[in-house]
């Protein structure tokens, strides 16, 4: 690993980014499901579901699902009688997924306080992994990318929903002024944080294009992998499996 990393637009050491990433999902975590709302315009609804339906969970499947906080990904999989471990590195986020899932009256998820690069699970442990708009977060993204191949059974599938590059024409300049000018200020006014707001941005512009984090899960091990672009590379859907 580098000795520093991306931290927006910032480079700063690994542990100085796992820090500050922590006081990021701290923050916003109560206001969290709301400005995914306000920030997309609810599409984010619509993108889980098809992350969801590509998983393809089956009833008593073991699923480990990895940034799951607040759970919007989870009591989707578990709506499918998939047994579902919701993993975060974040309890503040946990806490708020445990507080929605007692209102939903949503029974039989487990929660854990985990770090994507050191998991505490056995090696072959789980069916599928999910991780869901969480690993531009993750510091070391190579050794999160291992880890989830370590725990997953041989045959077990890999899937990532996260945001990428607009490829739209004429479109990537619009949704460049929206998302630097306009959703830092949407942060403000509805979670009280302008900054967190801004870093998450900054941390979408420094993700890998889809080309190279595809390379990157297979470079962990994974084969057939696969990109499944929503909305012109807005979103993404990666894929792949242990063989």
């Amino acid at each position: 690993m580098s000795e520093t990393v991306s931290f927006g637009y910032e480079d700063v050491a690994p542990e100085e980014k796992t820090r500050r990433v922590g006081g990021v999902f701290s923050s916003v975590a109560s206001k969290y499901d709301v400005m995914n709302d306000a920030m997309s315009g609810g599409m984010h609804r619509l993108w889980k579901d098809q992350f969801v339906r590509r998983v393809k969970t089956q009833p008593g499947e073991a699923v480990l699902d990895m940034a799951g906080g607040t759970g919007d990904i989870a009591f989707r999989m578990a709506a499918r009688g998939a047994e579902v471990v919701v993993a975060d590195i974040n309890q503040d986020m946990l806490d708020v997924g445990i507080e929605r899932a007692m209102a939903r009256g949503i029974d039989g998820l487990s929660w854990s306080c985990q770090n994507a690069e050191d998991l505490t699970y056995p090696d072959r442990q789980f069916d599928a992994y999910t991780i869901a708009f969480g690993i531009r977060n993750v510091t070391d993204i190579p050794r999160a990318l291992r880890e989830a191949h370590r725990v997953l059974k041989y045959g077990g599938r890999f899937f990532c929903l996260e945001f990428s590059t607009m490829t739209f024409p004429g479109m990537k300049e619009a949704y460049d002024f929206y998302s630097h000018k306009l959703v830092p200020k949407i942060g403000k006014a509805v979670a009280g944080d302008e900054d967190s707001y801004r870093y998450l941005i900054e941390s979408i512009r420094r993700f890998p294009p889809m080309p190279e984090f595809e390379a990157m899960i297979r470079d962990a091990g994974f084969a057939r992998t696969r990109v499944d672009p929503i909305m012109g590379g807005l979103v993404a859907i990666h894929s792949g499996w242990k063989i």
